[in-house]
């Protein structure tokens, strides 16, 4: 087995994983986008909470990005991942435009949804190739930057709302253009870009021993070996758990704030931009700088820790200012040290090359779909039953993260991936051939 490239330069490395990171300052700022407006395109178009409850679930945040997931991942282990993150944002920007213009609810709806399988098909290849390219000591450094676009593109969209609060529905809408901007800017840019070495390299492999390969290899391989079994249970409880709060905090946080007792839209907004201000500073001075550095373990459990406590203290203590800015800071930090950047290492370094995308696409998928069964009914649960109750059932999913990431993190600080393909796998995979080619192996 070859062992990992080490000799390019690291500028260039750090170039394309900026340029492929943006993926989820895109994402965030999709979902966000979108949250700061639902409520300005609920009274534009008179549709009710249920009609919501469905955009939300369809969008970025959820359904949508589940889709798109669902297909990407097995096209980005077949066809590439440059082929992705290449026409990715295409779809993106068609969808940016029909919302930016929308004249009615449904092509609203059907902006959004086209939004949504282009984060979910780009976000996973995103990850892959930037794990692949990262050097491995400084792995967690680069898949951070992938969690540090994700953390500014909330914070630049509450910001941006903030500041067209006064323009109404046509604020939302210039919010929604400027990811188009952003989208296309980012397009030009990753065009010069090359396609993953790893990738590259597992392909010409299994060219020359004859595999056969069809858009669904990647998926057959990931889930007809049961040694891949445990790290799909174990990032859909890392990861699935503590997203489907999170995504929740994405799309209804200024309706959570106001059932806490903060109704002013600027004030919420603004508490937005402290908390993703503060997911950006705790990515690039915890998650970057020591997740190839101390034990993962114990960095995964402080993040996690600190979110529950913050959900806890927002949920139970007395409304007010201190438990509105705890809430902002804890969860903040939290958010930055916690499980999407955990979820975004360990899946690429938990299974093999050949379905790598393949299983941050199914994973990437699940974890959407979960999102989306608790928006299609959370405005009407927080409204009918109030934060108290529905606090519940979020500090419940956050705890079992908790517990989940904490016990079963897999210590992989400083290997390499074929390292830890070969301790997972006990020897290289056999390769699927032509009836008249024999069995290789890479």
């Amino acid at each position: 087995m070859s062992s990992p490239r080490t000799t390019r330069r690291p500028l260039t490395a750090w170039k394309a994983t900026i340029a492929v990171a943006m993926s989820n300052y895109i994402e965030a700022g999709a979902i966000i986008a979108l949250a700061t407006s639902l409520t300005l395109w609920q009274q534009e178009f008179g549709f009710d909470d249920a009609a919501v409850g469905l955009v939300a679930a369809l969008s970025a945040n959820a359904f949508g990005a589940a889709i798109g997931a669902a297909i990407g991942g097995p096209l980005c282990d077949r066809l590439g991942r440059k082929f992705i993150y290449t026409y990715d944002l295409i779809v993106f920007m068609v969808g940016t435009l029909m919302v930016t213009f929308s004249p009615n609810f449904a092509v609203l709806l059907v902006g959004v949804v086209l939004m949504g399988i282009a984060v979910g098909a780009g976000v996973p290849a995103s990850w892959t190739y930037i794990a692949e390219e990262a050097p491995s000591e400084h792995r967690a450094a680069h898949v951070g930057t992938a969690q540090l676009a994700w953390s500014i593109g909330p914070a630049v969209g509450f910001l941006l709302a903030v500041l067209v609060l006064p323009l109404g529905i046509v604020g939302s809408r210039l919010i929604f253009f400027h990811l188009f901007v952003i989208a296309a800017v980012t397009w030009w840019v990753r065009r010069g870009l090359p396609e993953s070495k790893r990738w590259k390299d597992q392909r010409d492999a299994g060219v020359a021993a004859g595999e056969k390969v069809s858009l669904f290899s990647g998926m057959k391989g990931l889930l007809t070996d049961r040694r891949n079994f445990g790290a799909l249970a174990f990032l859909i409880g890392v990861y699935g758990l503590w997203n489907t709060v999170a995504g929740q905090a994405g799309i209804f946080q200024p309706r959570v704030y106001a059932a806490a007792g903060l109704v002013d839209p600027a004030a919420q907004n603004l508490l937005q931009v402290l908390v993703w201000s503060l997911t950006a500073l705790a990515t690039y001075f915890g998650f970057m700088r020591y997740g190839d550095r101390v034990s993962r373990r114990w960095l995964y459990f402080g993040g996690a820790l600190l979110g529950v406590i913050a959900w806890v203290v927002l949920v139970f203590a007395p409304p007010g200012v201190f438990s509105l800015l705890f809430f902002a800071v804890a969860w903040g930090i939290s958010a930055g040290l916690g499980a999407q950047a955990f979820y975004g290492l360990w899946t690429a370094e938990l299974f093999a090359t050949r379905y790598r995308a393949s299983a941050q696409g199914m994973l990437f998928m699940l974890a959407r779909v979960m999102v989306g069964l608790l928006s299609l009914v959370f405005p009407v649960l927080l409204s009918s039953i109030g934060l108290g109750q529905l606090g519940l059932l979020i500090i419940g999913l956050l705890v079992a993260a908790l517990l989940i990431g904490t016990i079963w993190a897999p210590k992989t600080e400083g290997k390499t991936l074929e390292e830890i393909e070969l301790e997972r796998y006990g020897a290289p995979l056999p390769r699927e051939v032509s009836p008249d080619r024999e069995t290789s192996t890479i």
